[in-house]
């Protein structure tokens, strides 16, 4: 069952859901907006990955602070959100883009959208530019927002992310 407002605000406010920095205006009616950090990881360029289980991204991308950065169309880079979201093990989340973003080519995750129940981190996305425009992104901007999840018993994320942070 997806939680509304209400039920997200009572878990923030029972300590359960802990998200910082928290701004409440950021409640939707069922989902929260997120902002982007000024943290990103851009590609380095044209190199042969051969994918697998101990593949690391770092390898290829290069970490960069910026207030700013403008996507070619096409384009893809690594993003985190400013916020760090603590779940309880019985709730999971979907990270999903806003609507007034995606119509303009924005896309804010590839294929990574699930948050898993228990995680305390922030959320790493991998932006790309789908319009033929170049779109120019900023630190703050509410870009994602993240849809909770009741889940059947209870989990808690120890996976190779756990403490991601770009």
């Amino acid at each position: 069952m997806i939680l509304t407002r209400n039920e997200i605000l009572k878990l923030v406010k029972s300590g359960e859901l802990k998200i910082k920095p928290f701004n409440e205006k950021n409640v939707g009616a069922g989902s929260i907006d997120l902002s982007l950090d000024n943290k990103f990881r851009i590609f380095k360029g044209n190199q042969k990955v051969k994918i697998s289980e101990k593949v690391d991204y770092k390898k290829f991308t290069k970490l960069i602070k910026a207030e700013k950065i403008v996507l070619k169309p096409g384009e893809i880079v690594l993003g985190i959100t400013r916020e760090k979201i603590k779940l309880p093990t019985n709730i999971c989340g979907w990270l999903q883009g806003r609507s007034r973003f995606a119509r303009l080519g924005l896309v804010v995750h590839v294929t990574a959208s699930f948050v898993q129940p228990g995680s305390e981190n922030k959320q790493v996305l991998e932006i790309i530019n789908l319009s033929p425009n170049e779109i120019e992104i900023h630190a703050g901007d509410k870009i994602c927002q993240l849809i909770l999840e009741k889940t059947i018993g209870r989990a808690k994320f120890k996976g190779k992310f756990v403490n991601q942070k770009l």
